[in-house]
């Protein structure tokens, strides 16, 4: 029986949850794309993308995670869902709790559907009553829940999110953050916690109230807008010291190595194509 655990976004990563990329992709061009997406393109740039070779970039990702002891169940594929290989959106984990999103898009509600078995019997799993809710928005702070309130989450999901955690003996503050753009995918696309301490930030998308609050509990790592919409703040860190992070991203590594932590980078350039990257593709299960 599975029991997810997780106390933050950087303790050593122990057991994940991927889902390969479907044949199928996104339509970014067609008659019928959603004003939510045509949104997201003004702050992120979107690409048709060769699910093979974003498959091929994954078991990269995955070789590695499994040499650094991590394991990895790959989740069953989700039909005509063509951004499943993003399982970070469908749940996320909070300390003993396994939260089920309330995803926005309905299309992806089949994603979730893998994670049926996968849990049975799973001591703590948290439904919320209202609202939107994704694990791409969601980052665990001390204490804390930091909740981006982007075009995929709203203010019923936080407060249907703090209410589920207080049912589950969870004492932690759902804070949300707010942007001072439309159109962001997710919070894990412009902030990011990397260690203890230590987060990545690119500060255009966030007014300055968001700003002093991240500048009083971070020790911030700044990430431009090119890096940003290349993807580059959605690094995944498997340990306090140790992240993984994309190939190409040399200045952000260069910060994060002056930190004193390891860093590893993986050729996720594919995967980066619409905006996802080692984050996304990851749902994390059990962290040490």
């Amino acid at each position: 029986m599975l029991t997810p655990h997780a106390s933050s976004e950087y303790g050593a990563l122990r057991h994940v949850a991927m889902r390969y990329a479907s044949d199928v992709t996104p339509d970014l061009d067609g008659p019928d794309v959603h004003p939510v997406l045509t949104r997201q393109m003004t702050t992120s740039s979107w690409k048709p993308y060769a699910p093979a070779t974003v498959r091929t970039q994954q078991d990269t990702l995955i070789g590695l995670l499994c040499g650094r002891g991590t394991t990895v169940t790959l989740l069953d594929a989700a039909p005509g869902c063509p951004v499943q290989h993003y399982p970070r959106d469908i749940a996320f984990v909070i300390d003993h709790v396994l939260v089920m999103a309330r995803l926005n898009s309905t299309h992806r509600l089949p994603e979730a559907d893998a994670l049926t078995l996968l849990l049975t019997g799973a001591p703590h799993i948290a439904h919320l009553d209202e609202g939107t809710i994704e694990g791409g928005d969601v980052a665990l702070h001390t204490g804390s829940v930091l909740v981006g309130l982007g075009e995929e989450t709203s203010p019923a999901g936080v407060g249907a999110l703090q209410r589920a955690l207080a049912r589950h003996g969870v004492d932690r503050e759902v804070r949300p953050v707010r942007f001072a753009t439309r159109g962001i995918v997710h919070l894990d696309d412009h902030f990011t916690i990397v260690a203890p301490g230590t987060a990545l930030i690119h500060r255009d998308v966030f007014p300055p109230a968001e700003l002093r609050w991240f500048e009083q509990h971070f020790d911030l790592i700044d990430v431009t807008e090119t890096e940003a919409r290349a993807v580059q703040a959605n690094v995944l860190a498997i340990a306090p010291d140790t992240v993984i992070v994309t190939a190409g991203s040399d200045r952000i590594a260069r910060e994060l190595t002056a930190r004193g932590l390891e860093v590893l980078p993986v050729d996720y350039s594919e995967v980066t194509l619409i905006p996802g990257s080692l984050r996304c593709t990851t749902l994390p299960l059990t962290r040490a």
